[in-house]
């Protein structure tokens, strides 16, 4: 007899699909903070995850969705993960009484943070296009195509970064589309690509409400082909 299916199943079908779209999405962000970080020779620096559930019984899926509105039951974040813990009022202004050497790392630190924002989003899009067997490239899927992807706080994340980053419009365009590349890079890294889909798989599957720095890691360098491996900053 042929299964006649209901609106539950349909619904359960959604939500398991949303967990893992974001699950993909948090997994790149921190794939991007640690092993991101470390191919630029940039310090480590400590990060988790926080995952809620779905509080109604007829939810069991775990729904890790920060960027979509639309769901209020559940959140996941990354908290940590950033070079720059507080924005200044311009870039120009910090680096004031730096030198040369000082100068051109907060900048390298400026760029990894934008670049480690806009690897969550890409995964996803990366993700669904590889679902649904279509081809993808940095042409096809552009800087305002990530508020399909979830990136709508990203990218109000990334326009902070470079608002007091570069004042020029013409200049900050160039540099976003730079950073763009390489994040659509480090996501075409088949070793990069496999340690973000296996995070996302161990997120799926863990029933804890944090996901701690050092369990991060642990699966991250489990599978990335020949990464030495690293301790989380406390």
């Amino acid at each position: 007899m042929k299964r006649r299916y209901t609106s539950n199943d349909f619904y359960a079908i959604n939500t398991a699909e949303l967990s893992k779209k974001t699950a993909i999405h948090e997994a790149g962000h921190a794939a991007a903070i640690y092993l991101g970080n470390k191919q630029k020779q940039l310090p480590p620096i400590f990060f988790q995850i926080f995952i809620k559930k779905l509080k109604s019984d007829s939810q069991p899926m775990t729904c890790l969705c920060k960027a979509y509105d639309s769901c209020n039951n559940c959140v996941t974040k990354i908290d940590g993960g950033r070079l720059i813990h507080t924005l200044p009022s311009s870039f120009k202004e910090a680096v004031s009484d730096f030198s040369v050497t000082q100068e051109q790392a907060y900048q390298h630190a400026f760029e990894a943070d934008i670049i480690n924002l806009l690897v969550g989003p890409l995964a996803e899009a990366n993700y669904i296009s590889l679902r649904d067997d279509e081809p993808i490239n940095q042409h096809l899927v552009n800087l305002h195509a990530l508020h399909n992807y979830g990136g709508s706080s990203d990218l109000e994340t990334i326009n902070e970064y470079l608002d007091c980053f570069i004042a020029d419009k013409s200049h900050k365009e160039k540099k976003l589309a730079e950073l763009f590349l390489a994040a659509f890079h480090f996501i075409n890294n088949r070793s990069n690509w496999r340690a973000i889909m296996a995070l996302a798989d161990h997120i799926l599957a863990d029933s804890k409400n944090i996901i701690t720095c050092e369990e991060i890691i642990a699966v991250l360098d489990a599978n990335t082909i020949e990464t030495p491996k690293s301790i989380c900053p406390q």
